[in-house]
Parts: structure tokens; sequence; C-alpha cells
């Protein structure tokens, strides 16, 4: 019997590399930037690129376990996008917020469903693809839980490209995975059942 090989390790791999990296990042450059005003910013490619951090000090910290968790980003709450990938939307208040979140955890429960098919633990490419993707929503998912709102701080000014995130990246990059998948992987080819030659009708005793 042939033994199919899985990559769902491939995907929860991925998956948790790109959460960890997104919250890593997240946390790090925001504690860096905060020099004590509701801006900081440090040029990585003069006239280009640039990581920035806002803040927001007239937003106060939970309690407990939430307070715990927004502390380790600094003595000030971060000013978040509301809206979606790339800041889209971040326009909006809270309550966008909540719709992302909600729209990002059942993104969240059926890319994990659709890792765990057996047609998908066979496919390396498409694994990769998924967990990617499932990193990149659970990490601004935490953030909309923790923050209200997902912190960026990567920043081409020369193009004045809306400011984003690690988290931002595995998903495009996952999604333009899967958009290649969806064209160049060859659909499966059935076989078709073997025609068996029919057998002669067995004899009767009247014969």
């Amino acid at each position: 019997m042939t033994t199919t090989r899985s990559y769902r390790w491939l995907a929860a791999l991925l998956a948790v590399a790109g959460l960890a990296t997104d919250q890593a990042t997240k946390y790090g450059m925001f504690r860096a930037l905060y020099d004590g005003t509701t801006r900081g910013e440090r040029d990585v490619v003069p006239g280009w690129f640039k990581f920035t951090a806002e803040f927001n000090p007239g937003v106060p910290q939970g309690d407990g376990l939430l307070a715990t968790l927004q502390a380790a980003n600094g003595p000030v709450m971060p000013r978040v996008n509301y809206g979606a990938l790339f800041g889209l939307g971040g326009e909006h208040t809270s309550t966008a917020n909540l719709g992302f979140a909600g729209v990002s955890f059942l993104a969240a429960v059926g890319i994990v469903v659709w890792v765990l098919r057996r047609g998908t633990r066979a496919d390396g490419w498409l694994s990769a693809a998924l967990g990617l993707i499932l990193g990149g929503t659970v990490g601004n998912l935490f953030d909309r839980l923790v923050f209200g709102g997902v912190r960026d701080f990567l920043y081409f000014y020369k193009i004045d490209w809306p400011v984003f995130n690690v988290a931002d990246c595995c998903l495009v990059v996952g999604a333009g995975m899967l958009l290649v998948h969806a064209f160049v992987t060859p659909a499966p080819v059935e076989t078709p059942a073997p025609i068996l030659p029919l057998e002669p009708p067995a004899k009767s005793f009247a014969d």
C-alpha cells in the first residue's frame, strides 16, 4: 500500500513562523520607535522606505491579561488601523474592527479545515500558501482583539504606499501562491475504470 506524503507540517510551520515574526516585529518596532511623542520614525532606505509607528496617549490600557499584552508594546497605546489589508478602510471607526475581526476568525477556521483535507495534505505548494495566509490572518486578528485594530509600521513613503506589516506580507504572498496554483497546477485526471470481459452465462441443468 502506497503512503501519500503529507505537507501539513509545512502549513503548520509557516503559520507559526508567520505569526511569530509578525508579532515579534510589531512589539519590537513599536517599543523601539516610541520617543515620547505621538509618532516615531526611522529611515531605512532614505527617500524611499522607513519604519514608522504612531501612538495614541488618550486611549487607556485594559485590565488583566489584556493590560499585560498591551503594556508589552510600550507605555502608550498604539494608533491602529481599523481597516483591512494595507490600511484599506482604516478611516472607519472601531465598529469596522469588530467586523473585520469576525471575518478574520471565520477565514482562519476555513483555512484550518482546508489544510486538514486529505487532498490538500499531499500538495506542498498549496499547503505552504495556506500556512502563510493562516499566519497572516491570525497575526492581524490578534491585534484586533488586543489593541482594537492592527499595528502597522512598514512604509514606502516615496510612493505613499499604505503602511503595512509582516502579516500583510504573509497574506499577499500566500494569496499570490494560491493564484499561481489555480492557473498552473493541472486538474487531476480521472482514470477510467477498466472494462472487464463478460463472462459466459452459466449452464443450467436443462442444457
